[in-house]
């Protein structure tokens, strides 16, 4: 199977040590990972609407595949949140597409 047959990829949400939900997303449909998340019932607020201008979709990428660096505008607004770590991104600016399956995350507090 090629990378161009997959219709969807699992992504999972680590929600203490080991524990791990395991969402299934689909790639054809252009969305994000904060938009999965959001739909399967996470508390994700989005104030911003997927802009990268608030910060409240924030995740920290635990292990899985190589995303695309950050732009400008997700790195600023990384580095203006109180709590940031080494695997910091807005869920807002991770698309969906196959490249992502296997991909773990989890949700980062929104305040120090």
């Amino acid at each position: 199977m090629s990378l161009e047959d997959v219709t969807e990829v699992r992504v999972y949400v680590e929600e203490a040590p080991g524990q791990r939900n395991e969402l299934v997303a689909p790639t054809d449909m252009a969305l994000s990972l904060m938009e999965v998340m959001k739909a399967s019932g996470y508390d994700i607020q989005a104030t911003c609407g997927g802009m990268a201008l608030c910060g409240t979709c924030h995740v920290e990428v635990l292990a899985g595949p190589e995303l695309p660096e950050p732009s400008d505008d997700e790195m600023a607004m990384l580095e203006s949140l109180p709590i940031m770590s080494q695997g910091s991104r807005l869920s807002c600016q991770i698309r969906i597409t196959e490249r992502l399956d296997g991909l773990v995350v989890r949700l980062m507090p929104q305040n120090a």
